[in-house]
């Protein structure tokens, strides 16, 4: 009884200390605490009748010169401590608290608005006004309040010890408008402990409920004024916070919770940066899980180059900032980034599988670092070995698509057939592994390194097969589908699987389905087709809403529909319709080498040989390895004989060292042989480009 009545009457979770108030000194100077004691603990240990609370509750009054209110907040708080939350319930429930709040507010209010003068030494405080509480009072009062509260909770009855909770903060929020005082007053450290005890609990308790709309607005109502709590504890508040928001998905507008959440995080992670609160993994995981979710993966990059040294290790640095910038379509940073993590600089420290897979999948999408890739993927298979068949199998499988395109790129016939086979090998040693087991991947890029082999008939039945697996869902499956067999020049089966496949496919993928179509329409001599797709196709580019992560790709598609248009409209001899659709495409993306090389095709169609020659090489200035220009500047040059036809000759030499299987380079090929006399060569040569042209895609596999 004795630590009940402690004047720290608001650590009631702790052992409360020694007896400080006037309060406490008269109740130990009575006797009912000796007479309690000498009776034993029985007594008190089983519940109180409530003849027993009103016997106890006289006694307390007349030792302790306190009134009814009080005397049943101490009373509440003993059972309280002791477990007997009902009995605990029904006492607190003897306060009328609409009755005190008034008082309350204004004694509050009172204390903060006293003139804070120095106390002469030993002089006792002055007794407060007849209508007014001391803040002793005040405390005591509001922690009952609290612990009704927590009672209710214990006892199931959340939104009650919600509301029971919100009471504090009204009355607190109503006297003291502007937050707490930050000057240190009399007994306000009390009461600030009770107050941020309740700002914390009742959250809680609407959560508990089930209202996360009221959980929502507790936390902002204790965030929306300086209320002094100490940085950790804000931080948590502000975490919770953005943790509802996050994913409660309570608020009217998703899109607004979302932004909330991602200020309080960036907000707790600079705080945690600059050392100003405890470091938390936590936060980081949410911040990343919240940009992710809005796209904002560069953000999320700078924010992971903030973070101090030793909380990750470089190469988990660099893997992470890898991740960011892949995501946010950056390929070429991001291999680097890995490049770096895995590179000579780590070598003491043992590469992770996920850093070599990442970076073999990162380096098969790109043909330029086709040979990283090839490291990467065997440095994978040492590891792999020992750890996983999955990872074995997606080794070989990636090894086998960066040989595939090594190949490509490769100026070495010699080189380039090695290669060739050591794609097929491994990825046919993948797929073998992948027996029994669902591995669509492997069959898909199975299927396209023998489609740009020219093995058509295993292309055919892999393309078949991958489509089957996805169960027909595969835009991607399809679109290669419909290239294999234009290959096989069955050109209305490809259009048709077209057809059905955009009734499924969306609006993106709707768009390569489209140029494929009309690619396919030209192809069967039909233009005027061709023409009505591609208006469907900048239709629909139009249509798309662009944000910021659509917006390049859009734009590289419009580009391309207007370079197609131009094409067509070449085919029907229509210079001048093509040369307004070429100015169209140079007005969105001017350094285009396609785009440069059409704009040589329509200055060559109209005999002026000079200036189509300046716009074949400006494509040449922009990418040196563009096929087509190469082959047009040779026939320009075939066109003027004589001395030129070296030169043509060598341009095209170098075509095909850079795309043996170009149909046209050989076919020129045969022209200036033929031009220089060497019959049999050009046979040669135009045999090669016949039986190059029978199993030529319409489009690129790929």
């Amino acid at each position: 009884m004795l630590c009940a009545c402690s004047g720290e009457q608001f650590r009631f979770e702790d052992q409360p200390g020694s007896p400080e108030s006037l309060a406490t000194r008269d109740f130990s100077a009575s006797g009912l605490s000796s007479s309690r004691t000498r009776g034993g603990g029985g007594d008190w240990d089983s519940k109180l009748e409530e003849s027993q609370v009103d016997e106890a509750e006289s006694t307390l009054k007349e030792a302790l010169s306190l009134n009814y209110e009080e005397a049943r907040a101490l009373l509440g708080r003993l059972e309280y401590q002791r477990g007997n939350f009902d009995a605990a319930l029904q006492v607190f429930k003897g306060i009328d608290i609409k009755v005190l709040t008034p008082r309350i507010i204004k004694s509050i209010i009172l204390h903060t608005t006293r003139p804070r003068k120095p106390p002469p030494p030993r002089s006792t405080p002055p007794p407060p006004p007849p209508t007014s509480m001391s803040m002793h009072s005040v405390c005591l009062l509001l922690e009952a309040i609290l612990l009704k509260a927590r009672s209710l909770d214990q006892l199931g009855s959340c939104k009650e010890a919600a509301e029971e909770c919100k009471l504090i903060l009204d009355m607190v929020e109503s006297a003291l408008p502007s937050g707490m005082p930050q000057v240190g007053l009399s007994g306000f450290d009390k009461l600030q402990e009770v107050f941020h005890k309740a700002l914390e609990l009742l959250p809680l308790l609407w959560t508990k409920a089930g209202d996360f709309s009221e959980t929502v607005a507790s936390y902002r109502r204790a965030l929306s004024r300086p209320w002094n709590l100490d940085p950790q504890r804000l931080a948590v508040t502000q975490k919770s916070l953005a943790l509802v928001l996050l994913y409660g998905s309570v608020e009217a507008s998703p899109k607004d919770s979302m932004e909330e959440a991602i200020m309080l995080l960036m907000l707790l992670v600079k705080k945690m940066v600059v050392g100003g609160i405890q470091w938390d993994a936590e936060l980081m995981d949410h911040l990343t899980y919240a940009f992710s979710m809005v796209g904002q993966f560069e953000v999320l990059a700078n924010y992971l180059e903030q973070i101090l040294p030793g909380v990750y290790t470089r190469g988990e640095r660099w893997y992470l900032l890898s991740l960011c910038y892949s995501a946010a379509g950056i390929e070429e940073t991001a291999i680097n980034l890995l490049k770096l993590a895995l590179g000579p600089s780590e070598s003491k420290q043992i590469p992770q599988t996920s850093w070599l897979l990442f970076g073999a999948k990162l380096c098969s999408e790109d043909p330029k670092h086709s040979r990283d890739g090839i490291n990467f993927a065997h440095r994978l298979l040492d590891l792999a070995n020992n750890q996983s068949e999955h990872l074995f199998r997606q080794a070989h499988r990636f090894l086998g698509v960066c040989y595939g395109n090594a190949a490509r790129s490769s100026k070495l016939d010699s080189e380039r057939v090695l290669l060739q086979k050591k794609s097929l090998l491994s990825l046919n040693k993948a797929a073998t592994m992948a027996k029994g087991d669902s591995e669509p991947d492997v069959v898909y890029n199975l299927s396209v390194e023998n489609a740009f082999q020219r093995n058509l008939q295993a292309a055919l039945d892999g393309a078949v097969e991958y489509s089957s697996m996805v169960g027909g869902v595969s835009t991607r499956g399809w679109k290669h589908l419909a290239a294999v067999l234009s290959a096989e020049k069955r050109l209305k089966d490809a259009e048709s699987i077209l057809d059905f496949t955009m009734e499924e496919a969306g609006d993106i993928e709707k768009l390569d389905l489209l140029k494929l179509k009309a690619v396919l329409q030209m192809a069967q001599e039909q233009p005027k087709q061709a023409l009505k797709t591609r208006s469907n196709f900048l239709a629909l580019i139009r249509a798309q809403e662009k944000s910021e992560q659509s917006v390049t790709l859009l734009q590289k598609y419009e580009t391309e529909a207007w370079q197609d248009l131009a094409t067509v409209y070449g085919k029907l001899g229509s210079w001048s319709d093509a040369e307004t659709c070429l100015e169209k495409a140079r007005s969105i993306c001017f350094y285009s080498p396609r785009g440069w090389n059409e704009t040589g095709l329509c200055l060559e169609a109209k005999s002026l040989h000079e200036e189509a020659l300046i716009a074949f090489f400006m494509s040449l200035s922009i990418d040196p390895d563009h096929v087509p220009s190469i082959v047009s500047i040779a026939e320009v040059m075939m066109k003027s004989g004589g001395d030129t036809l070296a030169t043509a000759k060598s341009f095209l030499m170098n075509a095909l060292r850079l795309d043996p299987r170009s149909h046209d380079a050989w076919m020129k090929l045969g022209h200036v042989a033929k031009m220089q006399g060497l019959s049999q060569q050009a046979a040669e040569f135009y045999q090669a480009a016949y039986e190059l042209e029978l199993s030529a895609p319409v489009q690129s596999f790929i």
